[in-house]
């Protein structure tokens, strides 16, 4: 079916695109051991985007009897936007992901408040001193993307989402652990477990202070870890607009070997039931799994229409956007290889090392280089193999090309830190710990 603000702006510029959004969630939350509130959320809008005279000209609505009135709003804005440097896409093939589960919308508040108090009685009868806090969430939206060269694409997803935090006050110290899962699919009691398992892990693993390590010790990185220290820094790299600035240290290194053989990284959208999966991306262009890297070696950066033109390249299905911005390039599902040790061996042969889940201020020092600079959120002190105990006041600090060539071993199974990264753990070298106080 056209779209009439399609039509209008197709008889006036010649070239246009048409992005319609609707959305509908239904968070559930708990805070501080008590259900706070069950709401419901809407959003509906659309945006215009044309090539007027070699230039972009963009605009936005959620007024549904304005909308006509973007068709002369982006006319006026056009001679300010960016020079257009890609032409709209066609329509093509695309492949088939389920993004939707109708059991989603099946899903009550009521039982969703039975879920959290479920899961808030089992970290109280463990840790009733404990605050906690809960959230059960889930959305449908549609996305619709049209355009003057043909493209009509409709997607429609669901999203389903639990999260545990729990904070421990003693004294001056202050404690705070969390975990959650995302996924487009409904899941069962099974992955609600496995949150809570890894809430009152940590928990456990906190009980105990201990001083932390300093200097150039061994580092184990938990997925969590992986995803909270590695992953900007890396990624930020394989981003086609900071390639197009000259800011990617990857420019010209594709094809090169940068990293240890062991590693590999993917941006998957075609993965079942990853909360980021989807068959085409926000300009219409159809999904594909992407080598970031493959067995060390530097492959593609991801772009979306504009950056690719810049490039002088296709765009790599990689565009994201909300109502009110322009597309920009960005990874969908980030999927990296496992590796051959379990779990348990890369624990039991560090001698004094330290285990990084999470971090504070993560993003500091020259993230496009890859550095990282932050301090420890939650992370243990490692003795002949065992965790002794919590460390504060600890800084670590590195840089991502360094540390992924310094890989002692990689975890035997990729597990999903979160419902859009799935990694395994990774114990390095390389990482430089440091202690501003007295830990212990």
């Amino acid at each position: 079916m056209t779209d009439d603000l399609l039509t209008n702006a197709k008889k006036r510029y010649g070239d246009a695109e048409v992005y319609r959004v609707s959305a509908e969630s239904h968070p559930v939350s708990f805070e501080n051991n008590r259900l706070k509130e069950v709401m419901r959320r809407d959003q509906a809008g659309v945006a215009l985007r044309v090539i007027s005279d070699g230039r972009v000209g963009f605009s936005s609505t959620t007024n549904p009897d304005r909308e006509l009135e973007l068709v002369d709003r982006v006319g006026t804005l056009a001679p300010f936007g960016s020079e257009a440097k890609f032409e709209f896409p066609t329509q093509a093939d695309i492949p088939d992901v389920a993004t939707y589960d109708p059991a989603v919308e099946a899903v009550t508040d009521q039982q969703a408040i039975e879920k959290g108090q479920r899961l808030l009685d089992a970290v109280l009868e463990k840790w009733p001193e404990a605050l906690c806090d809960i959230s059960f969430g889930r959305s449908v939206a549609e996305e619709v993307v049209q355009n003057s060269a043909g493209v009509e694409r409709s997607v429609k997803s669901s999203g389903y989402h639990v999260a545990i935090g729990v904070q421990l006050i003693r004294g001056t110290d202050m404690l705070n652990v969390w975990a959650s899962h995302s996924s487009h699919n409904v899941f069962g009691a099974d992955v609600e477990d496995r949150v809570l398992s890894e809430v009152l892990q940590s928990l456990d693993n906190s009980k105990d202070l201990a001083d932390p390590p300093s200097g150039d010790v061994p580092v184990l990185f938990t997925p969590r870890g992986v995803a909270a220290t590695l992953l900007d820094p890396l990624l930020s790299g394989f981003n086609g607009k900071n390639v197009v600035t000259g800011a990617s240290p990857i420019i010209g290194r594709e094809g090169d070997k940068a990293f240890d053989s062991r590693i590999s990284v993917f941006d998957n959208p075609l993965l079942p039931g990853a909360s980021g999966s989807r068959p085409v991306d926000d300009e219409g262009v159809p999904a594909r799994k992407i080598g970031l890297i493959e067995n060390g070696v530097i492959g593609e950066p991801v772009f979306d229409l504009q950056t690719a033109g810049q490039a002088g390249r296709k765009s790599t299905g990689s565009a994201q956007r909300g109502l009110a911005s322009t597309p920009n390039p960005g990874i969908a599902v980030v999927d990296i290889a496992a590796g051959d040790t379990p779990y348990s061996k890369m624990l039991s042969e560090v001698e004094d090392g330290l285990i990084v889940e999470g971090l504070l201020g993560a993003g500091q020092g020259n993230e496009l280089g890859g550095d990282f600079r932050a301090n420890v959120a939650l992370g243990y002190r490692v003795r002949n193999g065992e965790i002794v105990g919590r460390v504060k006041d600890t800084m670590i600090s590195g840089n991502v090309y360094t540390v992924l060539n310094n890989v002692e071993v990689i975890e035997d199974t990729a597990q999903w830190a979160y419902g859009s990264v799935r990694t395994p753990a990774m114990r390095c070298r390389g990482v430089e710990v440091a202690s501003g106080g007295d830990g212990g």
